[in-house]
Formats: C-alpha cells, sequence, structure tokens
C-alpha cells in the first residue's frame, strides 16, 4: 500500500481504520483487530461509568467508525478490505456489556466474538451486504452482541454446574 500518495487526512483515515496499522499483517488481519479491541473494551468497562454512559461512548465509536470505515473501503477500492478493523476495535466493547471484563471473560468473549464474526450467522451476513461504512460496521456490531448473549449464556451455564453450587 503507497501511503504517500494520499492526503494527511487519508492517512489518518487508514491508520486508525488499519488499528494503527495492526490491519496490515498478512495473515488473520481481524483475529489482530479484535485482540487490539480487548484493552478498549477493557477500559471502557473498568471506567465505572453507568451502563448507559458507557452505550454512548461505543455507540459513539460505532458511529464514528462508518464514515472512517467508508472512506477506508473507496480509498482502498475495495467493499470491505480485510486490513479495515476498526469495526472489531469498535464492537468488542459490546462484547462485555452483560458481563464484566476479566481475563478469563476476555478470552471466552474474544472466541465467542471470532465465532460470530468469521461464520456470519444470519442476519450477520446480511447486514454485511449493506452499503459502505455501514455495511463494514454492523456485521461485526451484531456478531458482537451474539458474542455477549453467547458469553452470558456460556457463564451462566457454568457457574449452574453441580461443583460450581455453593454448599449450604
Amino acid at each position: 500500500m503507497q501511503w504517500r500518495s494520499y492526503s494527511l487526512w487519508d492517512r489518518t483515515v487508514l491508520f486508525l481504520t488499519t488499528g494503527l496499522g495492526i490491519g496490515l499483517v498478512p495473515v488473520m488481519p481481524g483475529t489482530f483487530g479484535t485482540l487490539l479491541g480487548l484493552p478498549v473494551a477493557w477500559g471502557l468497562n473498568w471506567t465505572g461509568w453507568p451502563l448507559a454512559i458507557e452505550l454512548l461512548a461505543i455507540a459513539a465509536l460505532i458511529l464514528v467508525g462508518i464514515p472512517l470505515c467508508g472512506r477506508a473501503a473507496r480509498l482502498l477500492g475495495k467493499t470491505d478490505p480485510g486490513c479495515v478493523v476498526f469495526d472489531e476495535i469498535a464492537a468488542v466493547p459490546l462484547v462485555f456489556l452483560l458481563e464484566r471484563i476479566t481475563f478469563s471473560t476476555a478470552i471466552l468473549g474474544f472466541i465467542w466474538f471470532r465465532i460470530f464474526d468469521i461464520t456470519k450467522p444470519w442476519p450477520v451476513r446480511r447486514l454485511e451486504r449493506l452499503p459502505g461504512g455501514l455495511g463494514i460496521m454492523i456485521d461485526d456490531v451484531m456478531a458482537a452482541l451474539f458474542a455477549g448473549i453467547a458469553l452470558w449464556l456460556s457463564l451462566k451455564a457454568w457457574h449452574a454446574l453441580p461443583w460450581n453450587v455453593a454448599s449450604t
């Protein structure tokens, strides 16, 4: 990618949407973008903000990501370039809305998010077809919501196992 031919604004857009360049790794850029989303999720989760404020911050990231990802896609001449990972970074915090992020929930939430982001079950794949930055962002948002529910259900099932029930 010849970034020198782009304006300063376009280089800034590409730098941000590639996750500070992490999306340029040659293999599994979405996985690396998801890893970069974990510190963002942790930071938002541990601010102590009320849920409504945390949701507003995540919504702001997503709303900013729509035009940024759309611009990056146009610059790169692709509908959903693999190197654009801002969508993963912005969506990952949604996974941890129902559960606090800890080392173990981060691992499980990361796995669930990658499963839903890669397999794109209905309606995730359908949402991906929306135009421009909206299509780039919204499928990851939906995958994150599915992953958050799966994380919550997994932890509820784990805690319901007989050896996890406190004896009275």
